[in-house]
């Protein structure tokens, strides 16, 4: 199975060679299994990938190709997706199931990705059948190209934190809670590179700086990170670099990614490094240790605490992230270069969460729009244009009011170059994660109330962070500009998994009639087929 994978990948270089040109090629075979892990002192069953959990890093530079053959060795269809990393032109490499067939149990399948034009902090993740609550996630490092300057020395180490809430009980349970139509439980812990209370170090040299890269991963909470005794320097916030503001304590919510400088310059000895649940009635709070390499002490002293509760403060850090205009992207001019607040948006999106009942069972949805997955993926019903998969116009661009709701296979229609706001209007109790496929957008406002014309008099027009992934508070609104510059078919989500599982997402359809590769790259020849799709040809050579 093994040579006859790598046939297959050395066939489909000699076509992409010509599509993503002469970049470096990264290569990766990952196995994908079930094994015993103990995350949180009891026996469950997890996802590994190679062996692994967390799986393995990715590490790579702007504008590498990356080739990573899967294989299924799990009971069920399986899938990973790339949060952050924006496929340009590529939806077909998404791993959702509006663009992508599932891997089916025993079979593989090689994506394709280039990290076009991007660099920063990522992670993948299993994208089906709340996997996400069993592992299989990882962290995606893109680093500058050597010869574009960065807004910071270089650090003299580079850690990755990937935390999370964490049930103890198995995800194919939880699964069934939410079918059958119930609320999951409160999780019963906090993870840190799947460890719990006190399982990771990190050891630093007096003296030196080092990066933190933080991804929350969970599946349901918001976390509050911080270090005793040591403040943050945030530089770089999903793929954008930041002003340098300092922190003591950083907010993030799920789905989100930061990276903050860390100057060991305190007494030599250990330190917490704390991590703990945000807008919880009871607070999950787990630990790992910052160890100096010439300590002779242990962690003492309580705890620092954190924020639990208090939603102003929250909402004061994030009106603090902004931009760094001076800095250099992903490419050499700045990143203020591109001047998004003068452009006027040519429509207006509203889209509104809620949680109806429908048929006698809790969902979640959109304007309305309960999601349900269909029998085909939505790519490839629009490409082999196979009737009755979806309908553009199934999910509207407003919410009509009323806690009602409908199940739909929800696609919108949006053309090609557009310049569009979309407000994020959050009516209910809980604080909201939203993220957007294939796209980085600029936060340009948020507030509590409901959102009207009158709001934009309070947007950021200037240095608005931008990113992929954005919290919407209880009762409140946030507001983003989006060049719609990247043609597909696109997920926006909740990265509240269970919201997400049930219902509350949909597909933006970025159309233009074009054909040509300059605009959207063809199906992939080695794309699977299933449902209504099965037995096409994606293209002769």
């Amino acid at each position: 199975m093994r040579d006859s994978c790598k046939v297959s990948i050395v066939l489909l270089l000699v076509l992409i060679n010509g599509v993503f040109g002469d970049n470096p090629y990264r290569f990766f075979t990952w196995k994908i299994t079930y094994g015993d892990i103990y995350p949180l002192g009891v026996k469950q069953q997890g996802i590994m990938i190679n062996g692994q959990f967390p799986g393995p890093h990715i590490d790579a530079v702007t504008n590498d190709n990356i080739i990573i053959s899967v294989f299924n060795y799990l009971k069920e269809p399986f899938l990973i997706s790339w949060n952050g990393v924006q496929q340009r032109k590529n939806s077909w490499q998404d791993g959702v199931i509006g663009t992508t067939c599932p891997i089916p149990p025993g079979k593989n399948f090689t994506y394709i990705i280039q990290v076009k034009d991007q660099i920063g902090s990522f992670y993948y993740f299993p994208s089906l059948a709340f996997h996400k609550a069993a592992g299989a996630f990882g962290a995606i490092r893109v680093w500058s190209r050597p010869r574009i300057p960065v807004p910071f020395p270089s650090p003299d180490g580079d850690f990755w934190l990937l935390a999370g809430d964490w049930y103890k009980t198995n995800h194919y349970v939880l699964r069934r809670l939410l079918e059958a139509g119930r609320n999951l439980p409160m999780p019963d812990g906090v993870l840190i590179n799947g460890r719990g209370w006190g399982g990771n170090t990190f050891t630093v040299q007096p003296g030196k700086t080092y990066r933190f890269r933080i991804s929350n991963v969970g599946v349901a909470t918001s976390l509050n990170f911080r270090i005793q005794g040591h403040t943050m320097k945030l530089i770089e916030v999903e793929g954008s670099h930041t002003v340098q503001n300092i922190y003591t304590s950083l907010d993030v919510h799920l789905g989100q990614s930061y990276s903050v400088l860390v100057t060991a310059n305190k007494a030599p000895q250990d330190y917490y490094i704390v991590i703990s649940s945000r807008f919880t009635r009871r607070v999950l709070t787990t630990t790992a240790i910052l160890h100096y390499s010439n300590s002779r002490r242990g962690v003492s002293g309580p705890i620092p605490n954190g924020p639990t509760l208090n939603i102003a403060s929250s909402l004061f850090q994030a009106r603090t992230i902004k931009r760094n205009l001076t800095a250099s992207g992903p490419r050499p001019n700045p990143q203020g270069s591109y001047h998004y607040g003068l452009i006027k948006p040519a429509r207006t999106i509203i889209l509104a969460n809620s949680a109806p009942w429908i048929n006698g069972k809790q969902r979640y949805a959109v304007n309305g729009a309960s999601f349900v997955a269909p029998d085909t993926p939505l790519k490839l019903a629009d490409y082999f244009k196979i009737p009755g998969v979806f309908n553009l116009g199934s999910i509207p661009t407003s919410p009509s009011g009323g806690n009602g709701g409908y199940l739909q296979s929800s696609v919108m229609a949006a053309n090609f170059r557009e310049y569009i706001e979309i407000v994020f209007q959050n009516w209910e109790n809980s604080i909201q994660s939203w993220h957007i496929s294939g796209y980085s957008f600029f936060v340009v406002g948020m507030d509590g109330g409901q959102w009207t014309q009158g709001s934009r008099a309070k947007y950021n027009l200037r240095d608005a962070v931008s990113r992929s992934t954005v919290q919407v508070y209880p009762r409140a609104w946030t507001a983003i500009y989006i060049a719609l510059d990247n043609v597909g078919m696109w997920n926006v989500r909740s990265e509240s998994w269970a919201r997400q599982y049930l219902g509350q997402q949909f597909y933006l359809r970025v159309y233009t009639s074009s054909t040509s590769y300059r605009d959207e790259y063809p199906p992939p020849k080695n794309a699977l087929m299933c449902g209504r799709a099965r037995g096409r040809h994606t293209r002769p050579f």
